[in-house]
């Protein structure tokens, strides 16, 4: 119950953080996006300062053997770049280059009702699914051949 709790808690000041920041609104994002018009530098912002937030969390997370509700600290196993991933970020970033939103944000703002913002979210879980599905399938392709 306690991890649940957190992930609320944790969650909601996320949220809380994209609201303030205006992070969920779209036209903020494609405002910084727009290099050679009318460039809104304050997404930049928000950018930098998660990275001494980043660094403390991470700095703080070495004085515990392992993480409050979890046995171990776990680190992402691939470190190289291949097609990929390659693909996959030129995919986030032509969404959010056309759209102006992430996962979080996204998700974040579903509560004001916006219906674009409802199609976004059930495109990128049909995406999510659909990917996933297409990753099973060329595994067991590879497999069987």
């Amino acid at each position: 119950m306690a991890r649940i709790l957190l992930g609320l808690v944790a969650g909601s000041v996320f949220g809380l953080g994209l609201a303030i920041s205006q992070m969920i609104n779209p036209a903020k994002v494609i405002g910084f996006l727009d290099l050679f018009g009318r460039w809104d530098p304050s997404v930049l912002v928000v950018m930098v300062t998660a990275i001494p937030v980043a660094w403390l969390g991470y700095r703080l997370g070495r004085f515990r053997s392992r993480p409050l509700y979890a046995s171990a600290y776990t680190t992402p196993t691939r470190i190289t770049i291949d097609s990929r991933l390659m693909v996959g970020a030129v995919i986030f970033g032509i969404g959010w280059g056309l759209v102006g939103y992430c996962p979080g944000p996204a998700f974040a703002s579903i509560g004001f009702g916006n219906q674009r913002t409802a199609v976004f979210i059930v495109a990128m879980l049909a995406g999510m699914i659909g990917q996933a599905g297409f990753e099973s399938f060329l595994q067991t392709r590879l497999r069987h051949s």
